[in-house]
């Protein structure tokens, strides 16, 4: 547990440092880089065995770093990454009678994933790195809620093949756990009434829901490819895909719908 925490607390000092340090991108980008260098060679720990691993990590890499001098992409991304987790979401409930998705297609779908989450953390640390702050927070808090209520109440599986230890109950509250901070936020802090109320609640709690999904679909990854953890780079906490699990599903769709909101005019940052 110790070495748990230790690790926590070096990454939230690097992860804040390179978030807050610098209004110019020569700290957040290299971090984004080496974190989405590492995740796609963890990615390919997951796929069934591929002798272009190292191509892989490359194509990553140089789709993550070219996508971010490219606005215009980004849209794409996100699209294409939400696309893949309403697919994900019908292999988590079937899992594991059908596993059509598990082949050399996850290398395809693990780019287009790890590129459009890597350019949604870009693009709200764009915005502020106070919201990219605010999207890490929610999942955190959601999770939390999550493993505290599913401990004590949890009694109906979410998905028994998938994550055995996930509740029902579980999600019920990491969703009114993460709902609390987003309504404190809206109200105190961005001061938020009416339609941009409602738009900007509806989308974090799509968030925290994506964030579990997440979560489901790499325990479901790492269950069809018998291994516990996507690493060990990490001490106590395994690999970077086991921590950014929920963030790969969140920040997208939540970058996505920020984007939606702010171009109907519901929010003016």
């Amino acid at each position: 547990m110790w070495q748990r925490i230790k690790t926590a607390i070096v990454l939230v000092i690097i992860v804040g440092i390179a978030m807050f340090a610098s209004h110019t991108p020569i700290l957040i980008v290299p971090l984004l880089a080496v974190g989405a260098t590492i995740a796609a060679y963890e990615w390919t720990k997951l796929m069934p065995k591929w002798r272009h691993s190292v191509l892989f990590v490359i194509l990553v890499l140089a789709l993550t770093l070219i996508s971010l001098m490219f606005k215009v992409t980004w849209l794409f991304w996100w699209v294409a990454s939400s696309i893949i987790w309403l697919m994900a979401l019908s292999w988590v409930s079937v899992f594991p009678t059908q596993t059509n998705w598990y082949g050399k297609k996850l290398a395809l779908i693990g780019a287009v994933i790890l590129t459009a989450s890597i350019t949604a953390m870009f693009y709200l640390w764009q915005l502020s790195a106070w919201w990219l702050l605010y999207v890490f927070l929610l999942v955190w808090c959601a999770d939390s809620g999550a493993y505290f209520v599913g401990r004590k109440l949890g009694r109906r599986k979410m998905a028994p093949n998938v994550s055995p230890n996930k509740s029902m109950e579980g999600l019920a509250g990491g969703l009114v756990t993460g709902l609390l901070v987003v309504i404190a936020i809206s109200i105190f802090k961005l001061q938020l009434t009416g339609a941009p109320l409602v738009a900007f609640v509806a989308l974090s709690a799509l968030t925290i829901l994506a964030s579990v999904l997440g979560d489901l679909f790499e325990s479901m990854l790492k269950r069809r490819a018998v291994v516990k953890d996507s690493g060990t780079i990490l001490p106590g906490h395994g690999g970077v895909l086991d921590r950014i699990d929920s963030l790969l599903s969140a920040t997208p769709i939540f970058a996505l719908g920020f984007w939606v909101i702010q171009h109907f005019g519901l929010m003016v940052i």
